[in-house]
């Protein structure tokens, strides 16, 4: 079978013999360091990818994409103004609420939270909330029965369940003779959702929006509009043409608006653990380095021959180029293998674990997601790959210019 003259030579020598086992070695460790760096950034860039998808999907689960407001927080005539957005191809669906702060209680348990008064009818067209029952849906919402929906964790700290009575207070309410008097309610639970995201199963009750009104002394007018997007992505774009058909009077967010500093930490930190990763494939080239350089001292006497039976220069270089590009090849290739097979299969290796050592690595009322989610990118594959088997290339190049310039009577004086 053929092989190109400095192709053959390269592989050649890779091959353990005796008196070089420990060159050998270095050759693998080279190789297992690459194949490591590999699977390590794809996997963490594939987890990352995964919580920053987790996040803004149970985010926009809650928050909508976009939302409608005015400076006065009150919105009148809220029929009109959402049938003058509804006609807009690129919005999907828009919904009422009223969302303020209130406290909940019960039986000397208490904790504070933010109250949305919503339409049940129209809420699932801005949010996911319904399809995140675990309890009852939001239909047993009516107007004028006082009921309330609660989150898992809030009703947990609660200590109540479906049917039981809570008392909402809200931070309003009547100057008396004997002092200020907030204004209360009780409600009775008709429904628990779990979104996956503690701080809204912590922190959120809903309640119909004719109670909210009722309760916050709204009258006719809503908190404002939520609207859900045909792209979530263009919610920038569309959100300053909303607010230029509407006018004067309204404030028009977005989510990339409302939680944009927390997004663009999550983008910082996967560029910085990006970095701090590709360290390993940085040393694991320098090890390549290292085992060329022993490599060329150990093939000293037989570049000089091959140089003196006609080898040019750029051959030889080129027979230690093949050999280092190989350790990168071989490098690179397992360690894609590895951190596909990894990044895959994450989300049941993490629970297998957790069983294993009695453990919970993410508790839910520390992170904001109590798994470890992961979603595999192939352009992430490609651009790490890519980096890793160019700089096993790069690693490559001055072992190889020391080798071509080896001088024959030199190298062969005392041979």
């Amino acid at each position: 079978m053929f092989k190109p003259y400095e192709l053959f030579v390269g592989l050649r020598y890779l091959r353990a013999k005796r008196r070089n086992h420990f060159v050998s070695f270095i050759s693998m460790t080279s190789v297992a360091g690459i194949a490591v760096g590999v699977m390590a950034l794809i996997t963490v860039m594939s987890v990352m990818n995964g919580f920053e998808k987790e996040l803004r999907d149970r985010i926009l689960g809650m928050v909508s994409h976009a939302s409608i407001t005015s400076y006065g927080g009150r919105v009148e005539e809220w029929e009109g103004v959402r049938d003058r957005i509804i006609v807009d191809e690129r919005v999907l669906g828009a919904a009422p609420f009223i969302e303020r702060e209130g406290m909940l209680a019960r039986e000397g348990q208490l904790s504070g939270g933010m109250v949305r008064g919503i339409l049940p009818e129209e809420e699932p067209q801005v949010s996911e909330v319904g399809e995140q029952m675990i309890q009852g849906e939001l239909g047993n919402l009516v107007a004028g029965e006082y009921r309330v929906i609660l989150g898992s964790a809030l009703a947990r700290s609660l200590r109540v369940n479906v049917g039981d009575s809570v008392f909402l207070i809200v931070p309003e309410g009547n100057v008396t003779v004997a002092g200020f008097r907030p204004r209360m309610r009780r409600f009775q639970v008709v429904g628990l959702f779990e979104v996956g995201m503690y701080e809204y199963d912590r922190s959120h009750a809903f309640i119909h929006l004719d109670d909210a009104r009722t309760l916050y002394r709204f009258g006719d007018a809503v908190g404002g509009i939520r609207l859900k997007l045909d792209d979530m992505f263009r919610a920038p774009a569309v959100s300053r043409d909303i607010a230029a058909g509407l006018g004067a009077g309204y404030f028009v967010s977005d989510w990339t608006r409302q939680h944009a500093n927390f997004f663009a930490a999550l983008q910082i930190e996967k560029t910085v653990m990006f970095i701090i990763l590709f360290l390993i494939v940085a040393v694991a080239a320098f090890n390549i380095i290292s085992t060329l350089v022993m490599v060329v001292n150990d093939k000293r006497a037989d570049i000089a021959v091959l140089r003196t039976i006609g080898t040019t220069p750029s051959s030889v270089m080129g027979i230690f180029i093949v050999q280092g590009t190989v350790i990168g090849l071989v490098g690179t290739v397992v360690g894609v293998g590895l951190g596909v097979a990894l990044a895959s299969n994450v989300e049941q290796i993490v629970p297998w674990l957790e069983d294993l050592f009695q453990t919970e690595f993410l508790p839910a009322d520390v992170y904001y997601i109590s798994d470890l989610p992961s979603e595999l990118n192939w352009a992430d594959v490609g651009r790490i790959s890519g980096l890793a088997f160019v700089l096993s290339v790069l690693s490559t190049l001055y072992p190889a210019w020391r080798a071509s310039r080896t001088q024959p009577a030199e190298a062969l004086r005392y041979e």
